[in-house]
């Protein structure tokens, strides 16, 4: 351990260093839990087996310490802590904690007479801290993103087995980080496994397995709560030849920038999917024909007037919408109002295109 005569000056650290500390901070998630009972809990403990009366968990961003989880101390709302607070955010240069980044685990006997410590707020505040030990939190790839550090307002040393405790309680703090690390990367893992099971990764949309599947779930809630159920089915008029004169890529490009202007023009509630090949279909949630005969004519015009560019510009290309409603009636479930959809959007092909059937 360093007593305050042996500590000597660190050379900073480098920006290479703080940029991969902030990145590996950001992605474990610390800043969101280390104020949870459970690293308050170790800190108390640090606090006690340590026998002083202040302790807490340094996050060290790249140029900003977060203080987390104090014991003993209050937690100030500023940089200039009142009395018996310390700040929950310092500038790195004003926390004697970050020097544990550079040093690794360390003590000093009293901050005031170290010159590096001696200045900073921690030491002249009050109370004020005059000896400080801080352990780092080391990820398992060699990073140090922090310290747990306990402290006392008078001289002192840590005893071995005190340190011991320390280090072993800063183990523990960092193995309550590393599993919310995991268990925010497996969320996050099971998200995009989702999104690729219902997102057509061609348009954005939904694809047709979900598309169906929401319409279910909105057919059942029309039924119970007796509201309207409409549904648009757009086709692209004469995709083939889009596809023929300017190459499949032209034509993705075009299918997905329709999809965009589709899922622009739609609310929150509705539901925009891939139906099938060039052909996208959108359910509306409590929405009468009126509404999305409505809908229909703004996406109609709105797609004609778009502008598709590839290697060349395009001739604008135009859509053809079918729509069906929900009656309770004839048209009584998912499939019928699917279908009637699709005979209306025949019908709108059949009658010269750029046109709605419904």
């Amino acid at each position: 351990m360093l007593a305050a005569h042996n500590v000597h000056p660190l050379t900073p650290l480098q920006p290479a260093d703080d940029a991969r500390r902030a990145a590996t901070l950001l992605r474990s998630g610390a800043l969101e839990v280390a104020d949870g009972a459970p690293f308050a809990f170790l800190t108390a403990l640090a606090s006690r087996v340590c026998g002083v009366p202040y302790a807490w968990i340094a996050l060290v961003d790249a140029d900003v310490v977060h203080v987390r989880a104090l014991a003993g101390l209050v937690p100030g709302t500023d940089s200039g802590a009142h009395p018996g607070e310390l700040p929950r955010e310092l500038p790195i240069e004003h926390s004697c904690s970050a020097l544990a980044l550079r040093a690794g685990a360390w003590e000093i006997e009293d901050l005031r007479a170290d010159g590096r410590t001696a200045c900073m707020p921690c030491t002249a505040g009050e109370p004020p801290l005059r000896m400080a030990s801080s352990v780092p939190l080391v990820t398992h790839d060699g990073c140090s993103i922090g310290t747990l550090s306990v402290a006392d307002s008078k001289p002192g040393r840590l005893d071995p087995e005190q340190r011991a405790w320390l280090n072993g309680l800063a183990g523990q703090v960092m193995a309550l980080i590393t599993a919310h690390g995991r268990e925010r990367a497996l969320a996050a893992a099971r998200a995009e496994l989702d999104a690729l099971a219902t997102t057509d990764a061609q348009t954005g949309l939904h694809n047709r397995r979900s598309l169906l599947s929401k319409l279910h779930f909105e057919v059942a809630r029309t039924r119970r709560f007796r509201t309207p159920l409409s549904a648009l089915v757009i086709g692209i008029d004469q995709f083939r030849d889009v596809n023929q004169r300017h190459g499949d890529a032209a034509g993705d490009m075009v299918l997905a920038s329709i999809a965009r202007a589709v899922q622009d023009s739609v609310r929150v509630i509705d539901v925009a999917g891939r139906y099938g090949g060039d052909v996208l279909c959108v359910l509306l949630p409590g929405t009468p024909r009126e509404g999305a005969l409505k809908l229909a004519e703004n996406l109609r015009v709105k797609i004609a007037g778009l502008i598709h560019q590839t290697a060349g510009r395009l001739a604008p290309v135009t859509v053809s919408i079918g729509i069906g409603a929900f009656n309770h009636m004839d048209i009584s479930d998912g499939d019928a109002m699917l279908e009637q959809a699709e005979q209306a959007l025949c019908r709108a092909k059949a009658n010269g295109r750029n046109r709605i059937e419904g």
